[in-house]
């Protein structure tokens, strides 16, 4: 179901030791990657201090674009669970400054509470 959730554009969890490894450049002094979700390419990295989306572009996906955002820019954020013939779960976040939310795809392997926790526990810190 991972890989039929990846080709239709719903993340999946990441292991973190791993996703730490990749994405170590990334991180701050002191920063500890937490959560993370992978797409066929692009990634939804949750730290300790900052949410991370991690957007491949292009057809060898070499041009990255990563979009830093601190938890407390956060504005808002809902999430839409899976139904029975709906096969993902949808977050949206919106940040201060912005009025249309930054949108993600969660397959059902994920669970959509458990980002909404993540994001509860640090959103008004």
């Amino acid at each position: 179901m991972g890989l039929l959730n990846g080709l239709l554009g719903n993340a999946s969890t990441v292991d973190v030791a791993d996703a730490s490894e990749e994405y170590a450049l990334l991180l701050g002094a002191g920063e500890q990657l937490e959560h993370a979700y992978k797409l066929i390419r692009d990634a939804v990295l949750f730290t300790n201090r900052r949410l991370i989306l991690v957007d491949k572009q292009g057809l060898t996906g070499k041009k990255i674009e990563y979009v830093s955002i601190p938890y407390k820019s956060v504005v808002r954020f809902s999430v839409e669970t899976a139904g029975h013939f709906d096969l993902d779960a949808e977050l949206k976040i919106w940040t201060s400054g912005m009025t249309t939310p930054i949108q993600k795809q969660f397959g059902k392997a994920v669970s959509i509470y458990e980002v909404q926790a993540l994001l509860a526990a640090y959103v008004g810190r």
